[in-house]
Parts: structure tokens; sequence; C-alpha cells
């Protein structure tokens, strides 16, 4: 059992694949453990970002936070949500990190060529994560 958990939200397929962890998680969370849902929003590039309305970044922030609310509330679980901007791998370990996780649950795809050469987020994860990483396709 787990005392802490840091589930990396994802929000494609309608949550789905957060919807999946989190049932994974009631399961394996020790009674009084937390479980912490941390979304990254990457970064927009300069040039993009320069012709956007100040408000964008702000406006998507609290869209994805609405959205992981319910996707957090429709579980049952008490979670502290985290969004953030910038890497996701890093970000999702330093959280990880800041919360004294002892399981980080990520979905992943099924690798293709490119993730081959530049790698996934969940790959990176894995690859530098100091406690256990739970991988789910």
């Amino acid at each position: 059992m787990y005392t802490s958990i840091v589930i990396a939200a994802a929000l494609f397929n309608e949550g789905a694949t957060t919807r999946a962890a989190l049932g994974r998680a009631k399961a394996l969370l020790s009674a009084g453990g937390k479980v912490t849902l941390v979304h990254v929003l990457e970064d927009v590039p300069g040039y993009i970002a320069a012709n956007l309305p100040a408000t964008h970044m702000a406006a998507r922030k609290a869209d994805v936070t609405a959205q992981i609310k319910a996707l957090a509330e429709e579980s049952g679980l008490a979670c502290d949500i985290v969004i953030e901007q910038g890497q996701p791998a890093a970000t999702i370990l330093d959280v990880a990190e800041s919360t004294a996780a002892d399981l980080i649950m990520i979905a992943s795809h099924k690798p293709g060529l490119s993730d081959y050469f530049i790698g996934s987020t969940a790959a990176r994860v894995v690859r530098h994560a100091q406690t256990s990483v739970l991988v789910t396709r």
C-alpha cells in the first residue's frame, strides 16, 4: 500500500486514462493516504505566445483545473490538484519529490519511432524517478 500517490493527469479521451488511474489508486492507497493529480501545460513557443491574448494561458489553466477537479470529485478520492506550466516529465518528478510520493502513476502510448529518438514523457519519468512508477496503457 502507498501513502502518497502522484498521478500524471491527462485529459485526452475525455480523461479516461486519469479515471482509470484514480480507480487503481483507490485500491493501492493506504488508509489516510493522499493522491496528488498533476497536469502540465507545456510552454508555448515565444513566436506563438506573442500572438496570443494575454488572458489565453490563464483561461486554459482555469479550464484544465475545472476538468481535473471534476475527475477528482467523480472518483470520490480527496485529491490535491497541481496545474503547472513547463516541461512535463521534469514537473511530474518535481511534484513527486515535493509531496514525498512513494508511487507515480502515468499513462503511456504505444511507442513509435520518434520515441526512440526523443523519448516519451512516461519514459523520461521512469528513467529519472527516485520512487516506484506504475505505467499504464
